[in-house]
């Protein structure tokens, strides 16, 4: 179960009770960032990719991956940057289950077809990490499972509302009922490899970055 802080807002002074999102380590098990319980949450003004990650180790296997830092959204509209106790584990980082490597590399992906100005996206997806640009909205799912129809639904729900464009990438490839799903809204799916490569799986996703789409 998810440890639970409670956080003040330093901006508008409410009140919000903190979870700690969980990330399956490569073993299956949930890894979740130490919430330091004493800790004042700091505005995040800036951003920065070496500042959006945590160490964090398994407690089963022993393995330190890389995740997002945990942070919370206040309606009035300041981001906070939870505290963790410690710096969350050390070690070497296995390369090809890194998440960091996964989202480093949708992203270059996403720039070399000319979508600039990326950054982490507000709104948090229930797994993975969202990344924005101008009039586009991406997930990015490290963990290895199979994305699920409900990911696509989701992702492409929120983007509508947003009025933006959507892609998927995953690491874990897709299920059957969700590429269909994505051919009829539309929704590009890229599958990440270890190595770093980005592969297309559904016509949207070829077309994705041409003329016109």
């Amino acid at each position: 179960m998810s440890e639970s802080v409670s956080v003040r807002c330093p901006a508008c002074r409410r009140a919000h009770t903190y979870s700690a999102p969980s990330y399956p380590c490569a073993c299956g098990a949930p890894v979740t960032a130490p919430l330091d319980r004493r800790g004042t949450p700091a505005p995040v003004t800036h951003r920065s990719w070496d500042e959006e990650w945590l160490a964090v180790r398994c407690a089963v296997c022993g393995r330190t991956g890389q995740w997002p830092r945990p942070e919370l959204g206040c309606p009035c509209g300041t981001t906070l940057r939870i505290p963790v106790a410690g710096r969350g584990g050390s070690g070497r980082p296995v390369r090809e289950r890194d998440a960091r490597d996964a989202v480093l590399a949708a992203a270059r992906h996403l720039h070399r077809l000319g979508h600039r100005d990326l950054h982490r996206a507000e709104h948090r997806p229930t797994s993975g990490v969202a990344l924005t640009a101008p009039g586009l909205l991406a997930h990015v799912d490290p963990s290895g499972r199979t994305a699920s129809l409900r990911d696509v639904e989701c992702l492409w729900l929120t983007a509508m509302t947003r009025s933006l464009g959507c892609v998927h990438f995953a690491r874990g490839g897709y299920a059957a009922d969700a590429r269909v799903r994505a051919d009829r809204l539309g929704v590009p799916l890229f599958v990440l490899d270890p190595a770093g490569g980005v592969r297309p799986v559904n016509p949207a996703a070829d077309a994705f970055g041409t003329p016109g789409t």
